[in-house]
């Protein structure tokens, strides 16, 4: 970003500033966490969304940071500059405003319920040869990611590309006087965020107040109800109307669809011409997307033509970052898809994050970007310098040339292959290794043989999905409510480890475990979070105290254990527990009629600490039980009380898991409990609608035969064909989690987008579908489970709950973790 003198901005966010005046501002930080180039940043101490900023201000201290906004009187470092100013969250959108006002160059503002990132992406992945695009980092879109976003532009960029989303009526208004577009763009519009909108109208309605100054406006004329409210509230104001659709009156008219093997054939008509092109993608969302960007390219008075032979070459964006476990106790960060700064900046990022002693970089030459490259190596080498690089390999034309700008030595190389051939196993062991560069370089060369293990067949985790069911449920609660996170079952599934850092980055207020060896395990791993022990084994203590764990306890027989295992160690310090009730469940906790003697031997004994009291609803999901739920609830306040009372404490109080959280909100006491509804599945389908899919299971076709009629296919020959038949092999089974009763057709998968009927009986390590009806060929990926067909859906084909479905889940199965 452009540097800014303390004194300026200053007098731009109208702050009072206690300190030294005289320093300069060029990295911004909200969370003290991600704090990896401190030098000539300021920390904005957020105190509006709940986990308020200033409690974090010390540790930004610690970590160099010397110059900070705040709203509220704090201890003073006398070496420290503080802006104060009455809101922070507005005095960084006022910055934002006041910057986006130095640059006069055309601004494309994107806005809608789905696709704005992609359509971001694309629009660069098309452009960036013929302009300097500054745009919004991943998928920066809030009132504090716009704000960011926009205060990224400098005096080389001559394009714009800003995302624009709300949740909230009235929040678009402060975006649009930030962002600024001259062309706004609307993509699909669908009802996520909804339940904070009387109506869809009213949703589309707050969305395109971002386009009330721009001189064009892009959008589906398709949806009726989307062209109603645009021409009904702009028709007059002298806007243009970009259109694409099926009409012949749209500027881009959709002329026909076809399916293709690679992808899809896409006909269209742009002033009386019909132009063909094709993109690598089967879904129809992709349709809608790309037809989206060629109208906004065609609105920036673009030769279309010239950019449609690369819609066949277009990244999946959501693909573009994936984590692996490595070879030796290692880490692969495989980033392969693209090469810009801010694509190398949120890498670094990501590696910093990862707990391993040793930090290794490879990096290519960076091709997105139209920075002469004395000074694009000399911003690439600044950035990697900020960062704790322990081996550095340079690849390409010209990145090697600049090795001696970076602090770390680097080993260089002309190509990928000249890398390969130094490549030793030996060489690797317990690091972090980034992989970092665009696809001509063929990095994921490197990444196969780092990896531990090469299997077909993957478990896909989307933390970036994770993320944002977790802020959807949090924008559920009250700001002063907390929020404990489940990762029993190794995470339902998905791998503790990388799930829990990922929700202590998200700062969780605690987290559950089934045992003390799964809350062991993250201590080791570096977890600092708390960790409640939900069936703390007697076995156990002695490793729940090692590791700072924090027990459920159920009975008079468990505390007075565990007191004894205290005394034993020679703890003398209260030892935090949790007490759990009794209330209708039947299955762990004391009743209301043991409370007497619980309290009773808790007067006396000062061993330990009562850190919180809950209970768990047997039906919060069952909406014909909720006045069940409503007696536990209430059993639960008189129990709480009472030992609330008579022992004279106030412990966290916390009754609510994933649906609780949606059928019993006014229940949410001190504390509620999040588990399936992390990862996307929940029993209500208007908040399933809004959730994202989190966990894919993948695998690929091994092998495609032709049978004839009266064949028969796997074991028990319980499938016969009644016609020639195509089936397709796949290289996972029962072992891996896919459930033997899912065979005989009651099950599908989805390939090619279509979907394929299993046959036969499941065998131990494979599976056979039917394909007759679908062009694809051995080694094309089949979805097992997903966003389709969904987690929900297959547990009910065969009679389970998701719960089930995920734990199954083989741990042979390789995970595979995803962010933006």
């Amino acid at each position: 970003m452009k540097p800014y003198k303390i004194k300026e901005l200053t007098a731009i966010i109208s702050a009072e500033i206690i300190g030294n005046p005289d320093g300069n501002i060029e990295q911004i930080y909200f969370d003290s966490r991600a704090i990896y180039q401190p030098k000539n940043a300021v920390f904005f101490a957020f105190s509006e969304f709940g986990n308020d900023g200033h409690s974090y201000i010390e540790d930004a201290y610690r970590k160099g940071i010397r110059q900070f906004v705040i709203s509220k009187d704090i201890d003073l470092k006398e070496d420290a500059a503080y802006l104060k100013v009455n809101s922070p969250i507005k005095a960084l959108q006022k910055w934002a405003g006041f910057h986006r006002n130095q640059f006069q160059i055309p601004i494309v503002g994107i806005t809608g319920s789905n696709g704005k990132t992609i359509v971001k992406e694309w629009l660069n992945q098309l452009l960036w040869k013929d302009f300097s695009i500054v745009r919004s980092p991943k998928s920066y879109n809030s009132q504090i990611g716009a704000p960011l976003s926009v205060l990224q532009i400098t005096a080389e960029n001559n394009l714009g590309i800003f995302e624009a989303g709300i949740s909230l009526p009235n929040e678009m208004q402060t975006l649009e006087e930030i962002i600024q577009p001259e062309i706004g763009v609307l993509t699909h519009m669908s009802s996520a965020h909804l339940e904070n909108f009387d109506s869809k109208e009213n949703l589309i309605r707050e969305k395109i107040k971002l386009f009330q100054n721009s001189n064009k406006i892009i959008y589906n004329s398709d949806n009726e109800l989307i062209k109603k409210l645009i021409e009904e509230v702009y028709a007059d104001k002298n806007k243009e109307f970009y259109t694409f659709g099926k009409n012949e009156n749209d500027t881009i008219q959709l002329i026909s669809i076809n399916e293709i093997p690679t992808g899809k054939e896409i006909k269209i008509r742009l002033d009386s011409n019909e132009l063909s092109f094709k993109i690598p993608f089967h879904d129809e969302a992709s349709v809608e997307n790309i037809l989206t960007v060629l109208t906004t390219i065609h609105a920036l008075e673009l030769e279309l033509e010239k950019y449609l032979p690369e819609t066949e070459h277009l990244l999946p964006i959501e693909m573009r970052l994936e984590i692996k476990e490595g070879i030796r106790e290692s880490v692969v960060i495989n980033d392969t898809f693209n090469s810009d700064l801010h694509s190398v900046k949120v890498a670094l990022d990501v590696l910093a994050q990862q707990p391993f002693p040793r930090k290794s970089l490879v990096l290519t030459d960076v091709l997105q970007s139209n920075l002469n490259k004395d000074e694009l190596y000399r911003k690439v080498s600044d950035l990697v310098n900020s960062y704790k690089i322990d081996d550095l390999i340079l690849i390409g034309e010209f990145i090697p040339k600049y090795k001696n700008l970076f602090k770390s030595k680097a080993r260089t190389f002309a190509t990928t292959d000249e890398f390969l051939k130094t490549l030793s196993v030996q060489n690797v062991h317990n690091e972090a290794i980034l992989l970092k560069g665009a696809r001509p370089f063929k990095l994921e060369k490197i990444s196969a043989f780092l990896e531990k293990k090469s299997h077909d067949t993957v478990l896909e985790i989307n933390l970036q999905a994770l993320t944002d069911n977790v802020k959807f449920f949090r924008n559920k609660l009250n700001p002063k409510t907390k929020l404990m996170a489940m990762i029993k079952a190794n995470s339902y599934g998905a791998g503790s480890f990388e799930i829990a850092q990922t929700l202590e980055h998200l700062n969780i207020d605690y987290l559950g475990a089934a045992y003390a060896d799964e809350g062991a395990e993250l201590r080791k791993a570096g977890i600092t979070l708390p960790i409640m022990v939900m069936n703390p084994e007697q076995s156990s203590y002695s490793t729940i105290i090692e590791f700072q764990l924090e027990p459920e306890i159920y009975s008079l027989r468990v505390l007075e254990l565990f007191i004894q295992t205290l005394k034993e160690k020679s703890i003398t310090e209260a030892y935090p527990v949790h007490l759990k009730i009794d209330t209708g469940m039947n299955r762990l906790g004391f009743r209301p009629e043991q409370l007497d003697e619980l309290i009773q031997y808790l007067k006396t004994e000062k061993s330990v600490k009562v850190q919180s009291v809950f209970t768990h609803l047997a039906t919060a999901d069952v909406p014909e039980e909720k006045e069940f739920a409503l007696q536990q609830l209430k059993i639960f306040d008189e129990s709480y009380s009472k030992i609330s009372s008579e022992l004279n404490i106030q412990p966290l109080k916390h009754a609510l898991n994933s649906p609780g959280i949606i059928h019993f909100n006014k229940n949410q006491y001190d504390m509620v409990r999040l588990g399936i509804g992390m990862y996307g599945i929940s029993d209500d389908d208007s908040v399933q609608k809004q959730l994202k899919n989190v966990i894919t299971f993948k695998t690929v076709i091994s092998r495609i035969s032709e049978i004839e009629a009266g064949e028969t296919v796997s074991y028990g020959r319980r499938f016969k064909a009644e016609k020639q038949t195509k089936i397709a092999t796949l290289p996972v089974g029962y072992a891996d989690g896919i459930r033997r009763s899912l065979g005989y057709g009651i099950g599908n998968v989805l390939i090619q987008n279509q979907v394929a009927p299993i046959v036969g009986t499941i065998c131990m390590d494979m599976l056979m579908v039917d394909v007759s009806e679908i062009n694809c060929k051995e080694g094309d990926e089949v979805i097992l489970f997903g966003q389709n067909p969904s987690i929900k859906s297959v547990a009910e084909k065969v009679g389970t709950i998701p719960y089930e479905i995920l734990t199954s889940i083989s741990a042979r199965v390789k995970r595979v973790y995803y962010k933006e």
